[in-house]
């Protein structure tokens, strides 16, 4: 079977912080923190994992965000009032109240607190695949807390025990070095325990774990570190770029060789707007479509997510990979007898990578429930980090070009010769072209320190990290300080 995450819906999800589909947050049912009737047999462990798995559904927020925020792309939809979130984060006005931003705290926490319960309780009994699921757990908290400290610098921290409805008056803002120091930890403990080759499409990996550790290390400039453990990864000979780069993103090309780890999407069971996390679907790729599309091979959408000309002429000539990221619609439409309805901000540029494609059963509404899984981390992306962990940390820039020109060659390009900062443009300049669409831009210039120079309306010492959901404030007690100048 091709897709292993079912929603499973645990009493455990319905704690005031976690309760993902409802906004009554006052009327709250209390819970026993026993589980004497769970966690008997090693099928309530793996059912428990699962549904810590099913909240990465929920990210195709964050890779809509991480796009929008940044140079590559504008909010798009119908028309200025179409979702006011995207909107506003697109024109670096959003606040404390913004209902997407909400929904990324409330998510990111719901997984959290699902890899928690597990974790709460792994000691209850003992079973030869218990090691094995645990790690898969802890890579899992770790990937939803790096999500919330990217976004939100210091978080609320709770390890090994689930937050439940009162605890938001005693926990506090964690500083973010904090929870990184816990995300390394949980994926240097994960990482020996986790198998090489997925038991099951989708199931989290070493080689998994070991690049988002690499991922973490980057992030905090921890180059030596990032280079190590990436080059377990590029060395491990179990992942490779694919050949073509057409067909990386095709439904028929999911969990390949370049697949380090990917978000499963299904279209097997129907959604609606009610409660959008709880697709089986990527939802993005129905918000990322073409307005009111006719004609072949893909479907029609709402037109969000556009990407901007300046991503578009970004590519170099011959680089094979632009017509397959960024879909020039005027250009397909004439070739193809194709219509469609222009949208607010039209760019005349679709997001081709992830976007509604004939073919998806779409049981429910159609744009919520498209099969294309979300490529979290590529072997593209781990070669790049890691030539930019061998040149930024001055750890050798031989080594960095050398991966650094893996890409290039994949891409029909020529090598690159330069060093030093020079070498250091040119792998930023490859980071946006080949991730273009998948979430990563604007993360890569806060991080780097290009992000005020690049993204209009960005304002130095305020927008590297997005405001601390206003209610969630209000709900702890009015105790925790907002993010800078919000």
């Amino acid at each position: 079977m091709k897709k292993i995450f079912k929603p499973i819906y645990l009493l455990f999800i319905a704690a005031i912080l976690l309760n993902a589909c409802s906004d009554d947050y006052v009327d709250v049912d209390s819970f026993d923190e026993n589980s004497e009737d769970f966690f008997n047999t090693p099928q309530d462990y793996d059912d428990a994992v699962i549904a810590a798995y099913d909240l990465l559904q929920s990210t195709y927020l964050n890779v809509m965000i991480g796009e929008m925020a940044s140079d590559n792309t504008l909010a798009g939809g119908e028309n200025a009032s179409d979702v006011p979130g995207f909107q506003q984060i697109d024109d670096m006005i959003h606040t404390p109240v913004n209902a997407q931003l909400q929904n990324i705290w409330q998510w990111m926490y719901a997984g959290v607190n699902r890899a928690n319960y597990v974790l709460e309780f792994q000691d209850k009994i003992d079973f030869p695949e218990k090691a094995g699921l645990l790690a898969q757990t802890r890579f899992l908290r770790a990937y939803y807390y790096f999500e919330l400290v990217k976004f939100f610098g210091d978080v609320p921290l709770a390890v090994d025990r689930r937050i439940l409805f009162g605890d938001q008056f005693e926990l506090d803002r964690t500083p973010a070095a904090q929870v990184y120091e816990q995300i390394e930890n949980d994926l240097i403990a994960a990482i020996d325990d986790l198998s090489v080759t997925a038991s099951q499409e989708g199931r989290i990996t070493k080689g998994a774990a070991q690049a988002l550790l690499g991922k973490v290390y980057l992030y905090q400039d921890k180059f030596a570190l990032a280079a190590d453990v990436l080059d377990d990864v590029i060395n491990s000979g179990t992942y490779d770029l694919v050949a073509d780069y057409s067909t990386i993103f095709e439904n028929d090309n999911e969990n390949n060789i370049e697949s380090v780890f990917e978000v499963q999407y299904a279209d097997l069971e129907g959604a609606g707007f009610g409660c959008l996390q709880c697709s089986e679907g990527n939802v993005a790729v129905g918000f990322n479509g073409i307005r009111n599309y006719e004609g072949p091979l893909f479907d029609s959408g709402f037109s969000f997510n556009v990407p901007t000309q300046e991503a578009y002429d970004a590519f170099e000539p011959g680089d094979v990979r632009r017509d397959v990221a960024i879909l020039n619609i005027d250009e397909f439409a004439a070739a193809n007898n194709a219509t469609f309805n222009v949208g607010f901000e039209h760019t005349g540029f679709y997001n081709r990578k992830y976007i509604a494609r004939k073919g998806d059963s779409n049981i429910g509404d159609q744009n919520l429930t498209n099969s294309n899984n979300y490529r979290a981390i590529r072997f593209a992306d781990v070669l790049l980090m890691a030539a930019e962990a061998y040149n930024r940390g001055n750890l050798g820039d031989g080594i960095a070009r050398t991966y650094l020109n893996r890409v290039r060659l994949r891409a029909g390009l020529s090598e690159v010769n330069s060093s030093g900062t020079a070498l250091t443009d040119a792998i930023y300049q490859e980071r946006r072209v080949e991730l273009v669409g998948e979430g990563h831009r604007f993360f890569d210039l806060v991080r780097t320190g290009r992000a005020a120079q690049e993204i209009d309306g960005f304002i130095a010492g305020k927008h590297e990290l997005f405001p601390i959901p206003l209610e969630e404030i209000v709900l702890a007690g009015n105790r925790w300080e907002q993010n800078p100048n919000y």
